[in-house]
């Protein structure tokens, strides 16, 4: 179904089951396949497939050849169906490869809002992840991955399956990381390694100076006093009580399921 406003180049194929909602528009030679519902505001250049139980939301820009909500690179996959949602106002640039879920985890990639996905990223099959988020050029996501808000990874960086990459993370470029990354660190090198904490992206979101100053001290008690992530709890629990933004790196230690870098 294709709303009468919708802009759709003559060029285009578009399977008669699709949802195209008004105000979309789809540039020449792109290939649109069945249960793909895409929201209003939505603008496809040229030469991109779309396909899959593949829902993607509102004023979103997808940039020439990009691959949209195909068949996960999985040997278990046998032709499920598996889906791919993806939020409002997010930019895919040029060659991007996002690929739909796998029975074996919840059939779901997820992708919120506001995210910038720059040229040849590549997000595997069963990853979540947030808003806010910027993958820089080639930088790319394994299987399983989450990504929390407002992380920033730069070129080629590289994260292993199952990782966890937590809120307000930043990468260098050429980041190769094999475990997870708590909340607000900033990390570079193969394998990753921590160096301190993103306080200027902590400054440009908003957090106060007393914050800021305490977060620090949170990332030498995990990282500089060779504790345990046990040990290290019971300090961050009690600097939570004046500093709550603290919580957000507590949480991400707590859920860690492949360790934490050192």
């Amino acid at each position: 179904m294709i709303e009468n406003s919708t802009l759709i180049h003559p060029s285009a194929i578009i399977d008669p089951s699709a949802k195209i909602a008004e105000g979309v528009s789809v540039g020449p030679w792109t290939i649109i396949g069945a249960d793909v519902s895409i929201a209003q505001g939505t603008k496809i250049a040229s030469h991109v497939v779309i396909k899959g139980h593949s829902k993607i939301g509102e004023n979103n820009q997808i940039f020439q050849f990009c691959s949209i909500g195909e068949d996960c690179q999985d040997k278990k996959y046998a032709g499920e169906a598996t889906y791919l949602e993806i939020g409002d106002d997010n930019v895919f640039r040029e060659s991007c490869t996002i690929h739909r879920g796998t029975i074996q985890d919840k059939s779901l990639t997820k992708i919120g809002n506001r995210n910038l996905f720059m040229v040849n990223v590549h997000v595997a099959h069963d990853c979540i992840i947030g808003d806010d988020i910027i993958m820089a050029n080639n930088s790319a996501a394994a299987g399983h991955v989450v990504i929390d808000n407002k992380a920033i990874l730069g070129g080629f960086s590289a994260i292993h399956q199952f990782c966890h990459i937590g809120h307000s993370v930043m990468c260098g470029a050429g980041t190769v990381i094999l475990k997870d990354i708590p909340a607000f660190i900033m990390s570079s090198g193969n394998p990753a390694k921590p160096h301190g904490i993103n306080a200027e992206g902590l400054r440009r979101q908003g957090y106060s100076s007393d914050a800021i100053l305490n977060i620090k001290r949170a990332y030498k008690i995990v990282f500089r006093q060779q504790l345990t992530i046990e040990q290290a709890l019971i300090s961050l629990r009690e600097m939570a009580v004046q500093t709550p933004e603290i919580d957000i790196l507590i949480a991400s230690l707590v859920q860690s399921t492949r360790g934490i870098i050192r």
